[in-house]
């Protein structure tokens, strides 16, 4: 599906970006992560808030596109990140892996299931992974907004 088709069905809502904010949100995901990088923290808000520089990455992404996600619609966070390939070029295999990060956190915050220390430190790669991606992205594609 693309991201015209998303708008169309509701979706996504047009978005005019500003280099402000994207910047806010890079700079928002850089802190989160390194908040999740604490060792004091529990592997559950690890993986929040490295889990939360994904969505900011993945937004900031969406909204460089020229769209923002309807939020008033469930599942606002899976399509950010199903939209990545779309949004930023990123592999499919890794969306999944991505995706399977937000899974996670809603099983811990949603049911309370514990997450393990190597899923919360493999996230926080990922999440520094996707944000050096969306920034590379930007810089190719909308270099106008870094």
């Amino acid at each position: 599906m693309t991201l015209d088709n998303l708008l169309r069905i509701g979706k996504l809502k047009p978005h005019e970006p500003s280099k402000v904010e994207i910047e806010r949100l890079l700079a928002a995901a850089e802190r989160a992560l390194a908040d999740a990088r604490g060792a004091s923290l529990s592997a559950d808000s690890r993986l929040d808030l490295a889990y939360r520089a994904i969505m900011q990455a993945a937004m900031a992404a969406m909204l460089a596109n020229g769209y923002r996600p309807a939020t008033s619609e469930a599942g606002h966070h899976q399509l950010l990140i199903q939209a990545l390939p779309k949004t930023a070029g990123i592999p499919a295999d890794r969306v999944r892996v991505l995706d399977a990060y937000r899974a996670a956190r809603n099983q811990s915050d949603y049911r309370g299931i514990p997450v393990s220390d190597a899923v919360a430190k493999e996230c926080a790669a990922d999440a520094a992974a996707l944000l050096e991606q969306v920034r590379a992205w930007l810089a190719a594609h909308r270099p106008e907004l870094c």
